[in-house]
């Protein structure tokens, strides 16, 4: 059997992530998780924090930002530390509404969406690649669908998503 290191590794002063001990099987049937990035409290993910998490996935999530917060869309993006999941998590909302959570991990951002069932349907009619986004098991009555973005190619398909969830009830 090999053994996977555990410990705190830190890949920069603002960068540094947390990674479990676990045993691999010798048959290598074991899936590599993703790392969630931003989990130190004390580190607000600022323009600056994000640009050096991120790297050249940077440009990306500011264009997202950026997009999103003018025009038509209006949306607002709030960083928030969250305890039970120990990340912040960026809340993107029109007024009081949320529309999506935004993530921030090694090598990409992620957009979640929450729907009820009845939506699925409207976001089927949507002109969006059905490979752009994953639908996870549902979360009570609720289904996530979540985007990994790490390139502008996939924005579009992210925007009409959130007009989509802006308007629906």
């Amino acid at each position: 059997m090999y053994y996977f290191c555990c410990g705190f590794f830190s890949l920069s002063s603002m960068r540094e992530i947390l990674i479990t001990c676990e045993t691999i099987p010798e048959d290598d049937s074991f899936e590599i998780m993703d790392i969630q990035l931003l989990r130190r409290q004390d580190i607000y993910p600022s323009k600056d924090v994000l640009h050096e998490v991120l790297g050249e996935i940077y440009d990306v999530l500011d264009t997202l930002e950026n997009q999103a917060t003018q025009g038509d869309l209006a949306l607002t993006f709030n960083w928030h530390y969250y305890r039970d999941s120990s990340a912040w998590l960026c809340k993107v909302s029109y007024k009081k509404k949320t529309v999506c959570w935004l993530s921030v991990w090694d090598g990409f951002f992620q957009t979640s969406f929450y729907f009820l069932e009845r939506h699925l349907e409207g976001i089927a009619g949507l002109d969006i690649d059905n490979n752009s986004y994953t639908i996870r098991k549902e979360w009570g009555k609720m289904i996530p669908l979540i985007f990994r973005i790490n390139n502008k190619n996939q924005l579009p398909h992210v925007f009409k998503m959130m007009e989509f969830k802006k308007k629906s009830k």
